[in-house]
């Protein structure tokens, strides 16, 4: 071990002590800020403890915590600030569940680019060209939309743009990101409108029987009641990106007719619903929904180049093809067979016709005012009548021959009342099918 060696002793000169040090009242001061303190800090702990068990006890009501002592974070439960707020987050939590996002992919031809030299490759001219030739397929996203499940076992309402390559194939993700092949079931020949299956998961259960699970299913409003300026929500795969995009807005308008194009083809939807609730690329096929969480629409086009106007297909309309997808296993449509106009008092003055309301069976346009061999045409209808009544009920502007023959279906017979050269008669057809 090594000794450290002993150091001299080096005595310290004393300290005085100023003569303030032994004044009484300096200690008498001391002392009292140091009792003053010790009771101030005793009474704020008390009162804070008793503040924060009575705000935490109040605040409890409204499902808001407050953070333990020791805690450095807690997540507060968001509380909406308005009612109508309330409603908007309600709503989306009811249908989100429901909401899919649908990829569209294809086998694509597969290139690689290379070099010849078109003198060949002994040539004394070093010259090569670029080509590309094909060296396979190769499956790849082409496009993408948005659906929502209609049933327990798997039906989706989209857009008929969205699915309308036959030769592609549709994955379905669903919000809880699990996927699924789809097939198409039906496309609506007159509404852009499809109906997809996915088919649902099986379990066995406790007793060893195979269970199939149900997938979460929105619910369907009625488009009939909506009113201009009630709130709309739309949710979407908004860019083929950001699934379940919410943006919020109002009916903008009712009974809108567009004319829309895309997935090069083009068509006119009538009887839409207008909205400033924003509308992106990958929206379509989703749900327009109301504030109590229901399908009011089925978001459908955009206007590119202008700002919050969007459009959506009546709830009630889908309504009809879900039902016949059930029933059938396919979307039909009733066919009369004849080109016509709805008579108005302006459409009366204009051509000088006898009344103010009906159809008026007239050509135009290229096309003929009977179709050839149509329900119409074995029925006995000309160019020049005009259609009183369908079915008993008197044909109006707002009552419309479209209308009533929606309402039909193939294989309905139906009786008109036509207006021919002053006179009237009553014609009986059997409506056909619509083709597309």
């Amino acid at each position: 071990m090594y000794q450290m060696p002993d150091f001299p002793k080096i005595k310290l000169p004393k300290i005085k002590l100023p003569k303030i040090w032994k004044s009484r009242g300096l200690w008498l001061i001391v002392l009292t800020v140091v009792l003053s303190s010790s009771f101030g800090f005793l009474a704020g702990s008390v009162a804070g403890s008793f503040l924060y068990l009575e705000a935490k006890d109040y605040l409890s009501k409204f499902e808001i915590s407050l953070p333990e002592f020791g805690e450095q974070e807690e997540t507060v439960k968001y509380i909406p600030q308005t009612t109508h707020e309330e409603k908007i987050i309600s709503a989306v939590e009811k249908a989100s569940p429901a909401v899919v996002s649908i990829i569209v992919s294809k086998d694509l031809p597969v290139f690689e680019e290379y070099y010849y030299n078109p003198f060949g490759d002994d040539s004394l001219f070093d010259i090569q060209i670029p080509q590309r030739r094909q060296i396979g397929t190769e499956e790849q996203e082409i496009g993408g939309g948005t659906g929502f499940i209609v049933s327990e076992d798997g039906m989706i309402l989209t857009n008929k743009h969205v699915v309308l390559d036959e030769e592609a194939q549709y994955t379905v993700f669903t919000n809880d990101g699990k996927s699924f092949e789809a097939r198409v079931l039906a496309r609506d020949p007159v509404q852009d409108l499809a109906i997809l299956k996915i088919e649902t998961e099986k379990l066995i259960d406790g007793s060893g029987d195979l269970k199939q699970i149900s997938f979460p299913v929105i619910r369907l409003g009625d488009s009939e009641s909506l009113q201009i300026g009630q709130t709309a929500i739309a949710i979407g795969n908004a860019l083929g990106e950001f699934k379940n995009t919410v943006s919020v807005g109002v009916v903008s308008g009712l009974d809108r007719t567009i004319t829309a194009s895309g997935a090069g083809i083009t068509e006119v939807i009538e009887e839409v619903i207008q909205t400033d609730a924003a509308i992106n690329q990958g929206n379509s096929g989703g749900p327009l929904l109301d504030l109590s969480g229901k399908v009011i629409g089925i978001n459908t086009a955009t206007v590119i180049g202008a700002q919050s106007i969007g459009f959506a297909i009546p709830v009630n309309k889908a309504k009809r093809d879900i039902e016949q997808v059930m029933e059938t296993g396919s979307i039909t449509y009733a066919f009369l067979g004849i080109r016509y106009f709805t008579i108005t008092p302006e459409v009366q003055e204009a051509n000088d016709l006898p009344v103010s309301e009906g159809a008026w069976v007239s050509s135009g346009d290229g096309e003929a005012a009977v179709v050839e061999d149509s329900a119409a045409d074995k029925a006995g209808i000309l160019q020049g009548d005009i259609i009183l009544e369908f079915n008993g009920e008197k044909l109006t502007a707002d009552n419309t021959l479209r209308e009533m023959i929606y309402n039909q279906s193939p294989g309905d017979v139906v009786d008109m009342k036509v207006l021919r050269d002053g006179e009237e008669m009553t014609l009986q057809a059997t409506l056909e099918e619509w083709e597309g």
